[in-house]
């Protein structure tokens, strides 16, 4: 097996348009820290995903970072493929909307990094 610091990541970003970033950002992290590895502030988290978990089997775990401001809530998630990105987008995307339903659906404009 090859460790996980010897496997490329690869790396999405997506800038949503908020005013309640911060906000947003504390309700999931507070929701999602019952069941994984979350560290987080009122301007930035941190919530990783096991490599084996409800999202599937990949070589590495996968990372989240967020990091809130006055007009948007920045989003950089970290995956072992395109895939396993593609898959926790999927996740991330849906959690934020539930969190946002007042202005949901928000707008992801994610990008490959």
């Amino acid at each position: 097996m090859v460790p996980q610091e010897r496997i490329m990541a690869y790396t999405i970003m997506a800038r949503v348009p908020t005013e309640h970033g911060s906000r947003y950002l504390q309700q999931l992290c507070k929701h999602w820290s019952h069941n994984l590895a979350v560290e987080f502030t009122p301007e930035q988290g941190q919530v990783t995903f096991p490599r084996e978990g409800r999202s599937g089997s990949w070589p590495m775990d996968a990372v989240l970072r967020m990091q809130a401001h006055t007009d948007r809530l920045d989003c950089t998630l970290e995956g072992s493929s395109a895939e396993h990105c593609e898959v926790l987008k999927g996740v991330v995307q849906s959690h934020l909307d539930r969190f946002a339903f007042r202005e949901a659906p928000l707008r992801f404009d994610w990008q490959t990094a």
